[in-house]
């Protein structure tokens, strides 16, 4: 009687609650977990039930004396291939052909370089990070660099239409003098030689301070 009543008192109160439109679940969430246990799955019940619709295919039963397997015939493809012709030496060649050894030698014949009037260099100080692209006329006056280098441009040439890579090439003179110190100094030589547009890191300005290369030649 005492359960029945105290059942009866827990349904009143949640059918009081839910009229005010509060839910509240009370004290359930603090009681002990429950073993979980699988739900209905009516669907599923079903489709489990339900007999196949298609029947497996019945096996196909061994002969009883063993069968004889007759090789076939190999095709020959070759028989049936069209022949190639192959064409003559003396009637494929052209009247008009070049022979290689004229190509080779037109090939290696160098063709002369063309000057120009001016080289483009482009210079950086590593520590400022100052960078710059000037001129520097070649037999002109000397062009210095953030008050330290000193250009000096001796040729400046581009390659020739016959050569494999496309380049400009001068010949530099580089000099250190730095400007506006307490005591004049003499300038020092740090680069001589020719510097080559396509490839600046192979013989370019290597210094602890600059690096220098030169950009292109032009009128």
């Amino acid at each position: 009687m005492t359960r029945a009543r105290l059942i009866g008192v827990a349904v009143a109160a949640l059918t009081i609650v839910g009229a005010g439109g509060v839910v509240v679940a009370g004290g359930l969430q603090n009681s002990p977990p429950q073993d979980a246990r699988p739900s209905n799955d009516p669907v599923g019940d079903i489709l489990r039930n339900a007999p196949p619709v298609e029947t497996a295919p019945a096996g196909v039963p061994a002969p009883n004396a063993p069968v004889a397997i007759v090789p076939t015939t190999p095709v020959d493809m070759a028989a049936g291939a069209p022949q190639e012709t192959v064409p003559d030496a003396e009637a494929a060649k052209p009247e008009d052909a070049v022979p290689a050894d004229e190509k080779i030698q037109e090939a290696d014949t160098p063709l002369p370089r063309q000057r120009r009037r001016v080289a483009i260099v482009e210079a950086i100080d590593k520590i400022t990070a100052d960078r710059m692209r000037f001129e520097v006329v070649v037999g002109g006056r000397p062009v210095r660099f953030n008050d330290s280098l000193i250009f000096t441009a001796r040729a400046c040439e581009v390659s020739a239409d016959n050569e494999q890579i496309s380049d400009a090439i001068a010949y530099l003179d580089i000099s250190l003098q730095p400007k506006g110190t307490a005591k004049a100094t003499e300038p020092r030589q740090i680069f001589r030689g020719w510097m080559f547009a396509s490839t600046p890191g192979i013989n370019g300005l290597q210094h602890p301070i600059y690096d220098a290369w030169v950009v292109g030649c032009k009128a």
